[in-house]
């Protein structure tokens, strides 16, 4: 099985993870939605949802660029009518679009809060609601469809808490959405999982955190590698799961990982969050 001809709505597909999952689904000739807010260059976080659609269409897929704010409701229907409409349905959601502030309370005003709940939660869960019919529809065709939510696994311990309340609570918001509608959307054969990574990925996003070695990173390839296999495995008995990528890629043989080192050689990765 292989995305060929499949239709993915990506959001955050601008640059970093959405973008490396954008283009591995399109090496398979499949049809991407870049579902993201940047149109214009900005030399502190490149890559706009054109620049993503020139990199899709020249790994072998069709893009759409769509300026989309994942918090508006009217924003997101608007952009799966336009998915629907150019690419006959939809057939898998990625809920990639992320935002963080590793703050303490003190420090995290609620303009901040509710950009992380607004982003993370309300628009995995509105983006989630509005391509329903269409993975449904995707389903009843024998298509396969998989919503696949970029978010940790669930881990109610203190000292994932206490340093970053706000982001910690917005991040597992888009994990219970993946528990919710795994076991609420299993009926119509539609599969909802998560992905997390265990070590920090060198994203834009990333080196806007000041102290953070990117050199002890990994790529955002490992991902797009580990979405890879979920996404192509049957919606039917695959759901539900918080996957890890180096565990999944090691259940599917792929133990040797130097290829996704910033740095090659490199044996101390920073850890990224949440993983026990």
């Amino acid at each position: 099985m292989d995305l060929a001809g499949k239709t993915l709505f990506i959001t955050g597909a601008s640059r970093g993870i959405g973008l490396a999952i954008a283009t591995r689904a399109a090496r398979d000739g499949a049809n991407v939605v870049v579902a993201a807010k940047t149109t214009e260059t900005n030399p502190k976080l490149p890559g706009t949802i054109y620049s993503a659609a020139e990199a899709i269409e020249a790994a072998g897929g069709k893009a759409l660029p769509l300026q989309c704010d994942i918090r508006d409701e009217a924003s997101v229907q608007a952009a799966v009518a336009q998915a629907a409409e150019r690419f006959g349905g939809i057939d898998i959601l990625v809920n990639n679009a992320s935002a963080i502030s590793l703050t303490p309370t003190p420090a995290t005003p609620m303009k901040r809060f509710d950009l992380m709940f607004g982003v993370n939660v309300r628009g995995t869960y509105l983006c989630t609601q509005a391509c329903l019919a269409h993975l449904a529809a995707s389903a009843k065709a024998g298509r396969n469809p998989h919503v696949l939510n970029m978010s940790p696994p669930l881990s109610m311990r203190e000292h994932w808490f206490a340093p970053h309340a706000a982001y910690t609570m917005a991040k597992y918001g888009m994990s219970m959405c993946t528990l919710g509608h795994a076991g609420e959307f299993r009926p119509l054969g539609i599969a909802v999982n998560s992905l997390w990574p265990r070590t920090a990925i060198k994203t834009a996003a990333l080196q806007m955190i000041p102290g953070v070695d990117l050199e002890a990173c990994r790529t955002p390839e490992i991902l797009a590698d580990a979405a890879y296999l979920i996404l192509t495995s049957d919606a039917k008995t695959t759901s539900g799961n918080f996957f890890i990528d180096d565990v999944l890629l090691a259940e599917h043989g792929v133990t040797d990982l130097e290829r996704y080192s910033v740095k090659p050689g490199t044996t101390r990765f920073v850890p990224d969050f949440f993983v026990d």
